[in-house]
C-alpha cells in the first residue's frame, strides 16, 4: 500500500471523517472542561471511551510494563492519537473492502 492509498483510508471516506470529528469534538470538549473547570474530574475518559478497543489493550500494556498506574500527559495523548488514527485506518479499510474497491474491482452503478 501506498501512503497516498493510507492516507485515503484513514482521512478521506464518509466513516473515518465522522469517527475523526466525534473523536475531535471529545477531546475538544475535554480541553474545554480543563482549562476552565475548577475540577475537570473524569472527563478525558470520554476521549479514551471513543478509542476503546485498541485503547484498552495498549493501556493494559502500558499499565503492565510501566507499573504505575498514572502515565505522562504526553504519553497518554500520543497514544490516543495513535490508536485514534490506527482506528480510523481499520474502519476505512472495512468500508472500502465492504464497497469492493479494494481489490480492484469496478464499482457496479
Amino acid at each position: 500500500m501506498t501512503a497516498r492509498t493510507l492516507a485515503r483510508l484513514t482521512f478521506a471516506n464518509p466513516a473515518s471523517l465522522i469517527y475523526l470529528g466525534l473523536v475531535g469534538a471529545a477531546v475538544a470538549f475535554a480541553t474545554a472542561v480543563t482549562l476552565f473547570a475548577p475540577d475537570p474530574g473524569f472527563v478525558w475518559v470520554l476521549p479514551a471511551l471513543c478509542a476503546f478497543p485498541l485503547f484498552l489493550f495498549v493501556a493494559l500494556i502500558h499499565g503492565a510494563t510501566l507499573g504505575d498506574g498514572r502515565p505522562a500527559t504526553w504519553l497518554f495523548i500520543t497514544e490516543l492519537v495513535l490508536c485514534v488514527l490506527i482506528q480510523s485506518l481499520v474502519l476505512g479499510t472495512i468500508v472500502e473492502a465492504s464497497r469492493g474497491r479494494l481489490r480492484g474491482r469496478p464499482r457496479e452503478n
